[in-house]
């Protein structure tokens, strides 16, 4: 088969959410690992910044001050108040992703995904990923062997809230076999590339095809 004409096309913005434990930060890492044109969004924070982490590859560290100012100017598209710090997206470096074309990758909840939805809705694509059971949910976060028994059952709790609002996320991933649900992911990400509205140039592309055609006219 031959290759897809390269035309240009607006990048989209994709959203996964899901309860902890359900498989969302694999299937994330996974495809930034294997799609070029996909990039995180490193999302602005007021907590303090770890010994590990690095300015604009972790986040982007701003004392509370900043962050209001961020926030009441506009310049976020979603933020939430977590743990007593604040956490956001900024909504520059966003729109030059897109206006590039590179495709942006979001891992937020559902009220983050409310947030984007309100304010760019033409360009984002929002995926849910349930787990198989309840049981399995509950034995993944336990086969972690990180969080103690207390937090996994906090965990669960929240998993509920989380998991009653999947009917507002256009796809859902059910993932009960972690390379099954990574290429519907993929296949996901094609279909949404693919779509018309999507490409930018489409309607230049096929009129010059029209118009080349009427050459064998009689």
């Amino acid at each position: 088969m031959g290759e897809q004409p390269d035309i240009s096309r607006r990048g989209i913005m994709l959203v996964l959410s899901s309860p902890s434990g359900a498989g969302k930060t694999t299937l994330t890492r996974n495809l930034l690992d294997q799609e070029q044109k996909v990039a995180l969004s490193i999302s602005v924070t007021t907590r303090a910044r770890r010994a590990s982490e690095i300015e604009g590859v972790h986040y982007l560290f701003r004392n509370k001050r900043q962050f209001e100012v961020m926030r009441d100017s506009g310049e976020l598209l979603e933020w939430a108040e977590v743990h007593g710090n604040y956490y956001g997206t900024p909504r520059e470096p966003i729109e030059a992703a897109l206006s590039s074309g590179r495709d942006v990758l979001f891992d937020i909840d559902w009220q983050g995904t409310r947030q984007l939805l309100d304010k760019m809705r033409d360009d984002v694509v929002t995926v849910f990923v349930l787990p198989p059971s309840a049981d399995e949910l509950k034995a993944r976060l336990e086969r972690r062997a990180e969080d103690s028994a207390a937090v996994i059952s906090h965990r669960l709790q929240n998993a509920v809230e989380e998991i009653s609002h999947w009917r507002e996320y256009d796809y859902i991933l059910v993932n009960r076999d972690l390379n099954e649900s990574f290429a519907r992911l993929q296949a996901i990400l094609t279909a949404e590339r693919l779509k018309r509205v999507k490409m930018l140039d489409i309607e230049t592309f096929a009129g010059k095809i029209l118009d080349d055609l009427k050459k064998f006219s009689p």
